[in-house]
């Protein structure tokens, strides 16, 4: 999993998973496992899911010829509310972006390291080594 600095600005989470890694066909097939994951643990809740393609394609927007698809799962591990601008960092959001061979998985910190350490979690979880 690489960490990167989007726009000089987003501290950002991505790791590429070939197709061949995995058992994932499809972005809807690894939104679902992310649902489970979320619906599995003790703080975290599922909030819902954003079709980030449909939508830009709904509005005549611009998408990479690249990308396939490309979907969002939101969720909240918020477990003490300090005060009003701690919310300003929630929800936690996971893309699921498709391309030909490879998955592009990515989400932004979070100001929790724990949070941080069980995406990233979830997110190698989903890499299958399918020739072991």
């Amino acid at each position: 999993m690489q960490q990167m600095v989007l726009n000089e600005k987003y501290p950002v989470f991505v790791l590429d998973i070939l197709k061949t890694e995995t058992t994932y066909t499809n972005v809807t097939d690894i939104l679902r496992f992310f649902k489970t994951k979320i619906e599995q643990h003790p703080v975290c809740k599922y909030i819902g899911e954003f079709d980030h393609f449909e939508h830009t394609k709904a509005i005549n927007g611009e998408i990479n010829p690249e990308i396939k698809d490309c979907q969002i799962i939101m969720f909240c591990f918020g477990s003490k509310l300090p005060n009003g601008k701690i919310t300003a960092a929630r929800p936690r959001s996971i893309s699921v972006t498709e391309y030909e061979d490879k998955f592009e998985i990515s989400f932004l910190e979070a100001p929790a390291l724990i949070a941080n350490e069980v995406m990233e979690g979830w997110v190698k979880d989903l890499k299958t080594h399918l020739n072991d």
